[in-house]
């Protein structure tokens, strides 16, 4: 059942009304509509909204701010719970749109009558710029620093590796990436052959080939990441074979890191003992450090395995093939 928020406006019927704020000409209005849902009807009404015209949906916590919010994690192959109550966030270009979506918010929702919304005006801005704001050079070790393709090196004696990550995960910004770059510069040598499985933006394989890997091979099942992937590396200059899972060379690899999940990784276990040789070593993350001795567990059968180093509360395993 849907709750109804409080009556608000927040929207003037003219952006020139006295009172209404001053915006530059570049800047285009948007609407946001807030509506309430129970976690019975957030998905379905979600999809619906982005179907009938929405420009974006997003779904949050509606007792976000006080004592009553919970995280909520989720993984591929798993069906993690909304919350009880949920406030959905749509984006419109048009504000005569909002009572067209109510009444289809009613109708999904099979409530008795429309909820009462608010409005509220957004004003649109460079996403990219934005986005880009939120990234610097981060430096994993002296010797080793990620720097986003919109920045200058902060050490140019450094291996810097130069990022645009797109549309593919890694960053360099999260611990896990950082752990298994940790990871890498321990233990690659000159000759090593190293596999990247599920290789996002690419920054642990090129990571990899700039650390002196003698070859380095990296894969996804995200097209859009292997494009990333690849223009990355033609930025920092290295050679990297890129393909998806299926056409992926079967090895053998001295090194193999997948910085993925811990639900895939479970069921990665044989696959990636079978792309090394006996003594090769592996590096797992994306591991919450409550997950750790399962993992361990389940590796345990091709590799003995330890933790490498724990940060944020995600952890990195490391493991010998046997």
């Amino acid at each position: 059942m849907t709750t109804a928020l409080p009556e608000a406006t927040g929207l003037p019927e003219d952006p020139g009304a006295p009172g209404a704020p001053e915006l530059p000409d570049a800047v285009r209005l948007l609407v946001s509509l807030v509506l309430r849902v129970s976690a019975e009807h957030a998905d379905t009404l979600s999809d619906a909204l982005l179907e009938a015209g929405a420009l974006s949906v997003s779904v949050e916590d509606a007792a976000a701010g006080t004592e009553a919010e919970r995280p909520v994690f989720g993984e591929p192959g798993s069906s993690a719970p909304l919350w009880d109550e949920n406030l959905v966030r749509v984006l419109l270009d048009e504000p005569d749109d909002a009572p067209r979506l109510v009444r289809l918010a009613r109708e999904l929702c099979e409530l008795d009558a429309d909820p009462v919304w608010t409005l509220e005006t957004v004003a649109d801005t460079d996403w990219v710029r934005q986005t880009q704001s939120q990234f610097d050079p981060i430096m994993i070790d002296p010797r080793l620093w990620i720097v986003p393709s919109w920045h200058e090196p902060a050490d140019i004696d450094a291996i810097n590796i130069r990022l645009d990550p797109g549309l593919a995960f890694g960053t360099g910004s999260h611990p896990t990436t950082q752990l298994c770059l940790r990871w890498l510069i321990e233990n690659v040598q000159a000759q090593s052959r190293v596999m990247d499985y599920g290789c996002g933006s690419g920054i642990l394989a090129i990571a990899a080939a700039r650390l002196g890997a003698a070859h380095v091979t990296g894969i996804d099942i995200d097209p859009a990441a292997i494009e990333a992937a690849a223009d990355n590396a033609e930025r920092n200059a290295v050679r990297i074979e890129w393909g998806t899972a299926e056409d992926a060379p079967r090895g053998p690899f001295d090194i193999v890191v997948a910085n993925i999940l811990a639900n895939p990784l479970r069921l990665l276990a044989p696959a990636l003992a079978g792309l090394l040789e006996p003594g090769g070593r592996i590096a797992l993350a994306g591991i919450l450090a409550s997950q750790r001795d399962e993992l361990m567990a389940v590796y345990a059968d091709h590799f003995t395995m330890q933790a490498f180093a724990e940060q944020d509360g995600w952890v990195c395993l490391e493991g010998t093939r046997t």
